[in-house]
């Protein structure tokens, strides 16, 4: 989008009068389209693009609210090699809590993505998940609140505050004890999965007692903590960063006595980082790996540009890491397709290319590992409600030729499409 504000030419600049009115026009332009002349109108003045963004914010006249939310933070004066800082940031992860490798280097690189929310074009969530209580989960979360850019921290939110105080602020959210408030709350869901890409952040909502219509905006950064999976739809737009429990032989640093130089001069570093490769990293198109599914590698893509930024190795190994947790997230699979793996399995022990729906359901129920059993309310699974489950893969029972008779059932190539769709292919045995 841009400006039809005209801008001074660099011999319009020359004067004092002439730059003051320079600033001030830039000044009165929105965020993005400041964003796509500051070089440019840097070099007219012949300052640099910190020093124009620091004189941007005096004429600005930011809220009051917004002035005290969020500290101005200085770029580092001089250049930063991007895949040290990324380096520093998994290891200022490891210093405070117990993670994995790949949990750490997920986290640095979500951390430095924070900084390019304006030009990546996917936002995962970071979900921060433990099996149980003080495995360091409010810590981490902790931690980004001292290293994102323009971080807010919440231990609860309403839907109404979500979406104002991202469209108003366009901060880094941080959301602690996501799964206590989180289960019951379909709009909050929908609200967060709403700003998972830029096309589609934004939800309609009425507004004043004329009840208007008014568009805001739920794109940004967004982290939450929790005991466990959060919904469904939200973990499938995450990058899942598990932690652990700390072992006796273990040792962290406490992150409440930390120096907080040590973050102050990480924060200028990704300030710098931001400055200087803001345009490069609009451009960069890493190669996905084949391994993760595509909503795997839309949650990854804005991470792997950032471990582009870091260079060859710091990519390779940001890619393994990408695997691996992608690997152990698509572990948790839905009713519906371990519906699917399990009469796949059956199918392929059976010499006949047919079964009949209640042989289907016998078949089912005769491991009690599974969930078929107990399905209904204690009971087996009912003929209904497996016909309803695989309808949603367009799978129906017919009537079919079986044991000398006919029976309502399935006939195996029914299911091929599904198979290879929703789970790894096989090769039915016949």
């Amino acid at each position: 989008m841009q400006s039809n504000i005209m801008m001074p030419t660099p011999n319009m600049a020359a004067s004092s009068e002439a730059s003051d009115e320079l600033v001030k026009r830039l000044a009165e332009l929105s965020e993005v389209q400041y964003d796509q002349v500051r070089k440019e109108q840097a070099k007219v003045l012949g300052i640099r693009p910190s020093t124009l963004d620091a004189a941007i914010k005096k004429a600005r006249k930011p809220s009051d609210t917004a002035a005290i939310l969020f500290e101005e933070v200085e770029p580092s004066p001089m250049p930063v090699d991007p895949g040290i800082l990324l380096s520093d940031l998994r290891d200022t992860i490891r210093r405070f809590v117990v993670c994995t490798e790949q949990a750490a280097i997920a986290g640095a690189l979500w951390i430095a993505m924070t900084w390019f929310i304006d030009v990546v074009s996917v936002a995962p969530l970071a979900v921060i998940t433990a099996p149980e209580k003080r495995c360091g989960k409010s810590i981490l979360l902790g931690l980004f609140e001292k290293l994102t850019m323009k971080p807010l921290a919440a231990s609860n939110i309403t839907p109404a505050a979500f979406f104002r105080a991202i469209d108003a602020w366009s901060p880094t959210l941080l959301i602690d004890e996501a799964d206590a408030f989180m289960k019951d709350n379909e709009e909050l869901r929908g609200l967060l999965n709403s700003g998972h890409t830029r096309a589609s952040a934004y939800v309609i909502r009425t507004v004043g007692d004329n009840f208007t219509p008014t568009k805001f905006n739920t794109w940004g950064a967004k982290a939450l903590a929790g005991i466990g999976n959060l919904p469904g739809t939200v973990m499938d737009r995450s990058i899942v960063l598990e932690l652990r429990r700390k072992l006796a032989t273990e040792t962290v640093e406490r992150l409440r006595y930390a120096d907080e130089q040590v973050f102050k001069d990480l924060k200028g570093r990704l300030a710098r980082v931001r400055e200087d490769y803001m345009e490069t990293l609009h451009k960069v198109r890493p190669p996905l790996p084949a391994q993760l599914n595509d909503r795997a590698m839309d949650n990854w893509e804005p991470l792997l540009q950032i471990a582009m930024l870091g260079g060859e190795a710091w990519f390779e190994t940001a890619t393994k890491a990408a695997i691996k947790i992608a690997a152990k997230e698509t572990g948790t699979i839905t009713t519906g397709t371990q519906l699917l793996v399990d009469i796949r399995d059956i199918l392929n022990s059976r010499s006949s290319d047919r079964i009949s729906s209640q042989d289907l359901i016998d078949a089912l129920c005769l491991d009690a590992e599974l969930l078929w059993s107990t399905y209904n309310r204690g009971r087996a699974i009912s003929t209904r409600q497996l016909a309803m489950l695989l309808k949603l893969f367009g799978i129906h029972s017919k009537t079919i030729r079986y044991n000398n008779s006919t029976a309502k059932g399935y006939e195996a190539e029914q299911f091929l499409d599904a198979f290879f769709r929703y789970i790894p292919p096989v090769t039915l045995e016949q």
